[in-house]
C-alpha cells in the first residue's frame, strides 16, 4: 500500500514513520452501518439507540463496499448501534466478503443464534466481537443494561459450540474493570475467544460518564504491566499507545492514525477522521457527494491536515513524545484540552494539571440518537422477546425504532 502524498525518503526510516503521511487507501476502517440499538449502554462512543432514517440504502452500501474492493482495503470493522438488528446486515456482510473485503463486527450477541453461529463459523473472511465490559454480571450490566451479561454469554457459548475461531471478547476497560483483566482472560480462554482490550473515550455517551468511568492513575499502570505481560495473547487495537510513556512501548503502531490509516464512515454516509471523534470538527466529507469515498479519503483538506507532519506542541519537550506521541487526540478535544497538548490520561500527570486548569467550554459530539426514554446516563434493561415479525416490511421512512426495518426503497 503506498502514501497517499509522496513521501521524502530516508535512509533508516521506519515503516510506522511513513504511515503518519496517509495511505492511499486506510489499512482498515469502521463502519456504523447503523444507530439503531437494543441496548443504551452508558458509555456508547455513538450515542446510539434510535435509527436514522438517512442512512445508507443498501444499494449505496453496496456502493462503499466497491470502492473499499477497488482500493483494496484490507477489511471493514462494522458496529453501530447494534448493526445485527439492520434486516441487511447479513447480505451486505456476504457482499464484501465475495468482493474481498473482510469483515470484522461487533454485536452485543442479541442476534447470535446457533444459526447465526454456524454460518459466522463457515465464512473464513468473517471475526466477530462480542462486548462485554464486566467479567460479572453485576459490572457490566451498570453500564450495559440488566441482562446483558448473560445474553453475550449466551453468544459466546453459540459461537463456541458452532466451533467459530479466534473470536474476539471485546472490552472498553473502565476503573471498574481493570481489576478484572484476568477474569476477562479466564472467560475468553473458556469459549475459545481472544481477549480485544479498548480505551474508554469521553465519545458520545461516554463524554457524559468519562469523569467517573474512566481508569485511575494507579490502575493505568495496573492495566500497562498487564499489557505488557500479555501482549502478544491479546488485542488492543493499538487503544493504549498513550501508555507507552511508562517505558517499554506496546505492540502496535503507537500513533493517532485519525485520517492517515484509518477513518469512520458513519450511517448516515459522513466520513470522520476517527471513530471517537464524531463531531463537524473532525467531519472529512460524505460518501454521497460526488467522487464517493474514495474522493474523501484522497482530496479531504481535513485529512491532508493530518497527514502533514505533527509538531508535538508542548508535548514535544517531553522525553516520552516519541513513545506516546501526545496521545488521542478525541480524548483530548472531549476533554477541552488543546489539540496540541498532552492526553488528559498523560501518564507523567500533565494532563491532569490541564484539566485542573482548563477554562473552555468542554465541546459536546454531534448528534445524540439515544433512546427518548432514557434518562442519561443510567443503563435500561435489555428486553428480548421473540418476536415473529422482526424481519417485517418497513413501516415508514421516519420510523426510529431500533428493530424495525428500513425506510422504503432501502432494499
Amino acid at each position: 500500500m503506498t502514501p497517499a502524498t509522496p513521501v521524502p525518503t530516508r535512509p533508516g526510516s521506519r515503516l510506522v514513520d511513513l504511515f503518519e503521511y496517509g495511505l492511499a487507501a486506510p489499512i482498515c476502517l469502521t463502519w456504523e452501518l447503523t444507530y439503531a440499538c437494543n441496548l443504551s449502554c452508558t458509555h456508547c462512543l455513538s450515542s446510539s439507540g434510535r435509527r436514522d432514517p438517512r442512512e445508507l440504502t443498501t444499494a449505496e452500501a453496496k456502493a462503499v463496499i466497491d470502492e473499499l474492493e477497488a482500493m483494496q482495503v484490507f477489511y471493514v470493522n462494522i458496529g453501530g448501534g447494534e448493526p445485527t438488528v439492520r434486516p441487511d446486515f447479513w447480505e451486505l456482510l456476504d457482499y464484501a466478503t465475495a468482493h474481498r473485503v473482510g469483515v470484522k463486527f461487533s454485536t452485543n450477541g442479541v442476534r447470535i443464534t446457533p444459526e447465526i453461529a454456524r454460518r459466522v463459523a463457515g465464512n473464513d473472511y468473517v471475526d466477530v466481537q462480542v462486548s462485554l465490559d464486566g467479567a460479572t454480571a453485576e459490572v457490566n450490566d451498570a453500564v450495559r443494561g440488566t441482562g446483558s451479561y448473560d445474553t453475550a454469554l449466551r453468544a459466546m457459548r453459540h459461537l463456541a459450540d458452532a466451533g467459530a475461531r479466534n473470536f474476539k471478547l471485546s472490552v472498553v476497560c473502565t476503573r471498574y474493570n481493570i481489576p478484572q483483566m484476568d477474569d476477562f482472560k479466564a472467560l475468553a480462554d473458556r469459549y475459545g475467544a481472544q481477549l480485544r482490550l479498548t480505551r474508554l473515550r469521553p465519545s458520545g455517551r461516554g463524554a457524559d460518564v468519562w469523569d467517573e468511568l474512566h481508569p485511575l492513575p494507579g490502575q493505568q499502570r495496573q492495566l500497562y504491566d498487564w499489557l505488557v505481560a500479555h501482549g502478544d495473547t491479546v488485542l488492543t487495537g493499538d487503544s493504549f499507545f498513550h501508555l507507552s510513556a511508562y517505558g517499554q512501548a506496546l505492540p502496535g503502531l503507537n500513533l493517532c492514525g485519525a485520517g492517515r490509516v484509518v477513518c469512520l464512515i458513519d450511517p448516515v454516509g459522513d466520513v470522520y477522521a476517527c471513530p471517537f471523534a464524531i463531531h463537524d470538527e473532525f467531519l472529512a466529507g460524505n460518501v454521497r457527494e460526488p467522487g464517493g469515498f474514495a474522493g474523501v479519503w484522497r482530496d479531504s483538506a481535513l485529512f491532508r491536515r493530518l497527514r502533514e507532519p505533527q509538531q508535538g506542541g508542548a508535548c514535544r519537550s517531553c522525553a516520552f513524545y516519541d513513545t506516546c506521541k501526545g496521545g488521542c487526540m478525541a480524548a483530548k478535544f472531549f476533554t477541552g484540552l488543546p489539540l496540541d497538548g498532552p492526553d488528559p490520561e498523560c501518564v507523567q500527570g500533565y494532563g491532569e494539571q490541564l484539566l485542573a486548569t482548563r477554562g473552555r467550554t468542554v465541546p459536546k459530539p454531534s448528534g445524540d440518537h439515544s433512546h427518548r426514554t432514557v434518562s442519561r446516563p443510567r443503563p435500561v434493561d435489555v428486553v428480548l422477546t421473540r418476536r415473529a415479525d422482526l424481519n417485517r416490511p418497513p413501516v415508514g421512512a421516519c420510523c426510529e425504532d431500533p428493530l424495525a426495518g428500513p425506510a422504503e426503497g432501502t432494499t
